[in-house]
């Protein structure tokens, strides 16, 4: 037996307007691209031509600094497409990031750090940062397991701010 949609599960009419407009809206975007530190290779080079052809297409694109994954393979792309139209927000400080990292982010003009979260767990600094991600996006991808909890958390955030939101889960 289907189940029946409760109040708090039916979008109202300013809600999907909004959705629809920003649907309909064309033209660049800025897209937050951010996910897993555990990404196989080949994904990686799928989330690399994803970002490629964001940037190429005139978007900008948002993420975050990280160990290799997708945010490695989101700057990888964008990089090789425009780098001024890639913008990185790093959870702590760009000497915290892995030396690869930092190798990855020589000549990005958009780079933003934090040293007052220096002694924040990674953790912790990360679900701010994703939020701060998402907050400067009109759109989210999100490429996460279903036990990624930080990243769930940051898709329940992106959701709840009405921002068109694309998971990919990988298991």
């Amino acid at each position: 037996m289907p189940l029946e949609p409760t109040a708090a599960t039916i979008p109202t009419v300013d809600e999907l307007a909004s959705e629809l407009l920003l649907i309909q809206q064309s033209g660049p975007r800025r897209v937050a691209i951010i996910g897993t530190r555990n990404l196989p290779l080949t994904h990686q080079q799928l989330v690399e031509m994803l970002s490629y052809a964001l940037v190429l297409s005139g978007n900008q694109v948002v993420t975050s600094g990280g160990a290799n994954g997708c945010n490695m393979a989101v700057i990888r792309g964008a990089q090789r497409a425009n780098p001024d139209r890639l913008e990185v927000i790093l959870p702590q400080t760009l000497g915290q990031q892995p030396s690869e990292v930092q190798d990855l982010l020589i000549g990005i003009k958009n780079i933003t750090e934090y040293p007052e979260r220096r002694t924040m767990t990674l953790a912790d600094a990360s679900k701010i940062c994703n939020h701060e991600i998402i907050d400067r996006a009109q759109q989210t991808i999100c490429f996460l397991y279903h036990t990624s909890h930080t990243l769930l958390e940051s898709v329940s955030y992106a959701k709840d701010h009405r921002k068109i939101v694309t998971n990919f889960y990988l298991d």
